[in-house]
């Protein structure tokens, strides 16, 4: 029932959001006749769909009402003996320990039971959210396009649909308290129950469940307890293979030993990570639908202009800095069999990289930019809290590297240090003014552009990769080899393409050649990186169904070839002429920043935090995050570049540039319902990641019945 109620709210919320992206096209003047005959036909829709969303929740208020008055009537009627039946048939081996325990002492508790919850605030009628109904408009037809009443419907929506979600948090929260009564409830009368019992048919079968749940393999059933002989070298045995990075893996997830320290860091990395990205992909749905309704406001603060590279650096430096730095300092350690050097360090990173995101969103908003650089316009006393970030990151990581109990230097270590030390040096570059003159500067901001992408994004994210995708799969990475010749013939060809973004400018033409040859170069570590992914795959393919982590590393692992050899393409002098300066670039970036770094990221993610703190996330909104963002990076995505390809024919035959304005105005509509889904996606990975997080305290009626018998117990289970 639940999994059709999912469905059914799922379809829902995709009609919506298509919907909502591309209603605003029919208010503009531009879009056609029908636009022109119905101007107000966007608005309206927009108003029935609001309307839509609040009777929804009203209803589902309503009816959750309904559940509450049940559950309170529940509480006063007696107990169904046959449940308690149940809950005694389902106890678990610690708590079948515990009653066992307890009915071989021949002291009885003499301790009262604990008390019920006395009082319980119950909630308004939701009924009550219906008693106002908006007065129909009265006005002239024109007066719905008027910009004013438009924000002030808006100002007006925006409370009332604050008010309904507190309403469904209060609304949850309440029903959760009363099931935890009714099982304490039960938990008394089972409590009551075993006490009293002295059956021994119920003892002798609690016993055997006990003895069958707790049985194990001894793991050498096939082997024996002998040693292998290898007279006639049959057998090859490996005495060096390399760093044991996996642990033995366990059905159920348990939490390891891991520092709390350290588990409390990396959560709050990961929980900041995750608010960026929620901002920062906000700002850019909103500008999504400004390229179908360039009219949504007049205000100088929410101008494209302004909020794009709000939008960039959020996700860059917010988002995916902080989620790569929070894996990080679990990883570094980790294959070093050593402990962090320094947490102090690692705390002050992170408040000095969001005090930059801060910072630097409320000055790109206010106009103050380092003069339009591309993924540089945050000025550099913003940036500067983001480079001592780096720099007491570096340290920190190089001293718990120095401080490893293992012979080697495990190849994920090699691949997260070399990148921060390439990032300091990268930011030099470009912030320092000594070369910022003319030419320079445009030289200077190609270096920093794909640098930072290519050096610090893709750099880091592997490393990470070569950590988890070997711990999921639970086999050690399939050659360290090919890992070592990706790493260093991406720091050789890496470094020298950052200028195929200028080709046919007036930078020297050698220097564009080696751009392009650097491109080509590539080739090499992007297929020695993909390989080794791929192999290590091999003849463990079948763990993919299982797994909620692995498809990520496998869309991670097709963007990571297809987006890095597309950039291979777009870089020689032929396909620059048709795709450079078109959304093609766009798409670029989001098939690679996108499909390759946050696709590794949530990976790491899944794949780390229920280890810290022993609770997994619901599948299906896994499932459900990883749909919505892969279908809408496709949408997003194919409809640009088959579009751009299509604008730059039409410039290669010298059309008026206005024509390729109105070639793209479809595709852009893909682009803002991909954008939609991808939003929409980040909105179930931030509910995936607070269930991961949040303790949620759930009943359980034996452990709290057993707990009734004989407070002693309560630390057996």
């Amino acid at each position: 029932m639940k999994i059709k109620r999912f469905k059914f709210l799922f379809m829902v919320m995709f009609f919506v959001s298509l919907l909502s992206t591309t209603v605003p096209v029919f208010g503009q003047e531009q879009a056609g006749v029908f636009a022109k005959t119905h101007p107000q036909l966007g608005f309206i829709l927009f108003i029935a769909l609001a309307t839509i969303g609040i009777v929804s929740l009203a209803v589902w208020l309503k009816s959750r009402q309904g559940r509450i008055n049940q559950e309170t009537k529940n509480y006063d009627a007696p107990v169904q003996e046959d449940k308690l039946d149940t809950y005694i048939k389902n106890m678990d081996s610690e708590q079948i320990d515990a009653f066992l325990k307890f009915k071989s002492s021949s002291r009885k508790s003499s301790g009262k039971p604990v008390g019920i919850i006395a009082t319980l605030i119950m909630l308004l009628p939701a009924s009550a959210l219906l008693a106002q109904d908006p007065e129909p408009a009265k006005t002239a037809n024109d007066l719905l396009g008027e910009t004013g009443v438009i924000i002030t419907i808006v100002l007006i929506l925006i409370p009332v649909l604050v008010g309904l979600v507190l309403m469904v948090l209060k609304t949850s929260n309440v029903l959760r308290q009363l099931t935890n009564r009714r099982r304490l409830k039960e938990a008394d009368r089972l409590a009551e129950i075993l006490e009293d019992t002295e059956d021994p048919e119920l003892i002798a079968s609690l016993e055997k469940r006990r003895a069958a749940l707790d049985f194990q393999l001894s793991k050498r059933e096939l082997s024996g307890n002998l040693s292998p002989e290898d007279n006639r070298g049959l057998i090859n045995i490996k005495s060096n293979a390399g760093l044991p990075v996996v642990e033995p893996k366990k059905k159920a997830v348990k939490r390891p030993k891991v520092d709390p320290k350290l588990s409390k860091m990396v959560l709050w990395y990961l929980g900041c990570a995750t608010f960026w990205l929620l901002f920062g992909t906000t700002v850019g749905e909103y500008l999504g639908i400004k390229f179908v309704a360039p009219d949504a406001d007049s205000l100088a603060w929410l101008s494209f202009g302004r909020l794009r590279p709000v939008h960039t650096n959020a996700v860059f430096w917010g988002w995916a800095s902080l989620a790569m730095l929070g894996l990080a300092n679990y990883v570094v350690p980790r294959v070093g069999n050593t402990r962090l050097a320094s947490y102090k360090m690692g705390w002050c990173s992170l408040i000095l990289i969001n005090l930059t995101v801060i910072l630097g969103s409320l000055c790109l908003m206010a106009g103050i930019n380092n003069a339009g650089g591309e993924y540089r316009e945050y000025i550099w006393p913003v940036m500067l809290p983001f480079a001592i970030a780096l720099v007491l990151s570096l340290i920190n990581f190089l001293n718990t590297v120095a401080r490893r109990k293992t012979t080697e230097i495990y190849i994920a270590n090699w691949y997260i240090i070399a990148a921060i030390i390439f990032t300091i040096v990268i930011a030099l570059v470009a912030y320092l003014p000594w070369w910022q003159n003319g030419l320079g500067e445009t030289i200077a901001q190609g270096y920093y552009m794909h640098q930072g992408v290519g050096m610090w994004f893709m750099l880091f994210t592997l490393g990470v990769v070569y950590y988890f995708l070997p711990q999921q799969l639970n086999k050690p990475i399939y050659s360290y080899s090919l890992g070592i010749l990706a790493f260093w013939t991406q720091i050789l060809f890496y470094t020298l393409i950052g200028t195929h973004h200028f080709i046919f400018s007036p930078i020297p033409w050698w220097l564009q050649t080696v751009a392009i040859v650097g491109s080509m170069g590539m080739a090499i570590p992007v297929i020695a990186g993909t390989t080794n992914f791929l192999m290590t795959f091999k003849g463990g393919w079948h763990k993919v169904s299982g797994s909620y982590t692995l498809p990520f590393f496998i869309v991670g692992i097709i963007f990571y070839f297809t987006g890095s050899m597309q950039g291979t393409a777009e870089a020689f002098r032929t396909t620059n002429l048709y795709w450079h300066f078109t959304d093609f670039t766009v798409a670029h970036s989001h098939l690679t920043m996108y499909g390759i770094i946050c696709f590794f990221m949530w990976a790491g993610i899944y794949a780390l935090v229920p280890r810290l703190t022993g609770k997994e996330p619901p599948q299906i909104l896994v499932g459900a995050h990883f749909w919505l963002a892969l279908i809408g990076l496709m949408f997003y995505t194919v409809p640009l570049m088959y579009g751009s390809t299509l604008k730059g024919i039409l410039w290669m035959q010298g059309k008026p540039f206005i024509d390729g304005v109105v070639l793209m105005a479809p595709y852009w509509v893909w682009r803002a319902v991909g954008g939609s889904l991808m939003w929409l996606s980040h909105l179930f990975f931030a509910y995936n990641f607070y269930r991961m997080v949040v303790k949620r305290k759930e009943v359980n009626v034996a452990s709290a019945a057993i707990k009734k018998l004989n407070p002693s117990l309560n630390q057996s289970l």
